[in-house]
């Protein structure tokens, strides 16, 4: 079972420290996986592949523009998130998930990212947007489709477009527990994306389920579809729980924090993945 918690908006600091607090817990036993759902404020992070060139302008100007810049121990190189984007982190223990094949009893941090983006494929095909992989790459693109792109007053005509960047991925796995995730972007506001070189990219644009649509979407909706896709892919069943406290569970002693020394005592090596 996983279950899911939305957290509305929130800052990228309480993030790290919510998704901190959660992967103690779940190498410790304490909890079952768990799927947070939110939106951040706007921040620029960098992974631990980032080259700081890929930011495009002075610390000062962002800060100007009410916009964070955060290192984390994710893999991959600079991405935004802000409101209208859609974040997962999936806290996760590979332990439970076989692969496909049966050749292996853990799901391995390859298949794992295969199946986020299966999951993200899925979901942006519930909204009618059809994507794809591009070899070499990690992440979800728009086919080069035209019916992917309306214009005109009435939206009736469509265009061709160069395939790009809807959704981005980026992990961390320690001793089989997962953190960090995706980023879908929902209704985001694009304009961001110029104050970087996205991933390191520079030869593919970036869209989001809005642009690609010609309408705002209802970002709720979308946390549900990425739910029921979490339960298909994963072959889990899901289960909504209302707020991190509820998920926290204080009538069974689950404390609010764990226990430093828990990660003391773990030798293991960190995979960083985008």
């Amino acid at each position: 079972m996983i279950s899911v918690v939305q957290l509305g908006r929130i800052d990228y600091a309480a993030g790290l420290r919510i998704q901190q607090m959660l992967i103690e817990l779940r190498k410790a036993s304490r909890i079952g996986d768990v799927l947070l759902l939110l939106e951040h404020t706007p921040v620029i992070t960098l992974g631990r592949n980032a080259k700081a060139a890929n930011i495009l302008l002075p610390p000062e100007q962002l800060a100007l523009r009410g916009v964070e810049v955060f290192e984390c121990d994710r893999g991959g190189d600079v991405t935004f998130h802000g409101p209208g984007q859609l974040v997962g982190y999936p806290i996760f223990d590979l332990l439970g998930y076989a692969t496909p094949e049966g050749k292996r009893k853990t799901l391995g941090a390859i298949d794992y990212i295969r199946r986020l983006e299966e999951v993200l494929m899925r979901t942006c095909a519930d909204f009618s947007i059809s994507t794809k992989r591009v070899p070499g790459l990690t992440g979800v693109w728009t086919n080069n489709v035209a019916a992917n792109i309306r214009s005109g007053q009435d939206g009736s005509e469509t265009r061709p477009c160069a395939e790009s960047k809807i959704a981005a991925i980026g992990v961390h796995i320690s001793r089989f527990v997962t953190s960090h995730g995706f980023a879908l972007n929902v209704n985001a506001d694009l304009s961001y994306f110029d104050l970087i070189i996205p991933c390191g990219i520079t030869s593919k644009p970036v869209t989001s389920m809005r642009k690609e649509l010609g309408q705002e979407i209802d970002i709720s909706e979308v946390s549900t579809s990425v739910s029921r896709n979490f339960g298909d892919v994963f072959s889990s069943q899901m289960l909504w729980v209302e707020t991190l406290d509820a998920l926290l569970g204080y009538s069974i002693g689950v404390p609010m924090k764990a226990p430093e020394e828990l990660r003391a005592i773990r030798g293991e090596e960190d995979l960083f993945l985008a």
